[in-house]
């Protein structure tokens, strides 16, 4: 057969090594020890950076997953009011980049911006009057991260319930099982695969990010690479953190698999007749729906709406020509590299 070919091995392995080329330049580092820098580092922002970067991948990880998993059961396995428009309503966020939201939610939760102007208009509060959320903060930039990233899980464990056995489900509750033990003793262990698998790119994503991090001023490895590089000048240096960050990404990858063992993200075909969604009653029809309209609309529509607003009253129009250009720019390298990624994609998994 053409799969066994060695020019699909060839060329696997030729896709691999262009893949992981970067990384032998920033090995390389190693042979110059800077030793001054992390003595440097572990006396002032090392415990920062490390702690920070626990706080954003425990809360992004079980933001992602709590938010992805349970909205991907309701609109696979519930009827309510709407559950069509959310089922893909809820990968919206996934357009929003994270600096864009970042800086979105900034100026809408500042002091002197609407939401707190709004509140001490209607109470006569003052400062430290009353209490707020500070999104300066590892929490407060994991909640944005989950906002923007759950549909990476949400995409992954809504297909896992889509080939889930009508079989299996029906089992459960002839034995007995309500829907909360359904979810929790069938339908999410059978999803595990595909949610560990979203999980770790919402991961990934976290701890590539730059531009949120930086703005809220929350010390991370991807800011440490920046001030390293470009503040002192050491290149080195700045390529030895990085490989602290590559270090925890495998970590990550690793663990995902090992999570899921053997298991696989399908179920046998025998058992794969699709289940049939459960009409909900009144009340937990409206509380479906508002547990997946709020992503979409902390994640896109009032982020979304906020900078429209504030585009419309600063009198500025994008059609000016510089904008148009950027926009065709960015529509050409979109394309241009979703095509490669997927032409890419298709070999590896063939080859």
């Amino acid at each position: 057969m053409i799969r066994e070919g060695g020019i699909w091995r060839f060329g696997a392995f030729a896709v691999a090594a262009l893949v992981a080329l970067p990384l032998l330049g920033i090995a390389s580092s190693l042979f110059v020890w800077q030793g001054e820098l992390w003595r440097h580092l572990a006396e002032t922002q090392l415990r920062d950076i490390v702690g920070n970067t626990i706080v954003l991948l425990l809360g992004v990880g079980i933001g992602t997953v709590v938010i992805g998993t349970g909205t991907a059961w309701l609109v696979t396995m519930c009827r309510f009011p709407g559950v069509g428009m959310l089922q893909w309503a809820l990968l919206l966020p996934l357009v929003m980049p994270t600096y864009i939201i970042g800086y979105a939610y900034a100026d809408l939760m500042t002091f002197a911006g609407p939401l707190q102007t709004a509140i001490r208009g209607a109470t006569g509060w003052n400062r430290g009057d009353y209490w707020f959320p500070d999104l300066g903060s590892a929490s407060g930039v994991a909640f944005l991260f989950t906002l923007v990233l759950y549909p990476y899980v949400y995409l992954a464990a809504r297909a896992a319930f889509l080939s889930q056995s009508q079989a299996l489900l029906e089992a459960s509750r002839i034995l007995g099982h309500g829907p909360w033990r359904t979810f929790l003793r069938v339908g999410l262990p059978l999803a595990r695969p595909a949610v560990a698998a979203g999980a770790a790119l919402a991961l990934l994503e976290t701890l590539a990010d730059f531009g949120t991090v930086q703005y809220y001023g929350v010390h991370t490895f991807t800011t440490a690479i920046y001030r390293t590089w470009y503040g002192m000048g050491n290149r080195e240096g700045a390529a030895q953190i990085s490989l602290v960050l590559i270090a925890i990404a495998v970590v990550l990858i690793v663990l995902e698999r090992r999570s899921r063992g053997r298991a696989g993200f399908a179920i046998a075909s025998n058992l794969r007749h699709m289940a049939e969604p459960v009409a909900l009653a009144p009340g937990a029809a409206l509380a479906a729906c508002v547990a997946c309209c709020l992503p979409v609309m902390l994640g896109f529509i009032v982020p979304t709406a906020h900078l429209a607003q504030l585009a419309l009253s600063s009198g500025a129009l994008v059609a000016d020509h510089r904008f148009i250009g950027d926009t065709v720019n960015s529509l050409i390298l979109a394309s241009a590299a979703a095509a490669i990624i997927v032409a890419l994609a298709v070999f590896l998994s063939y080859a």
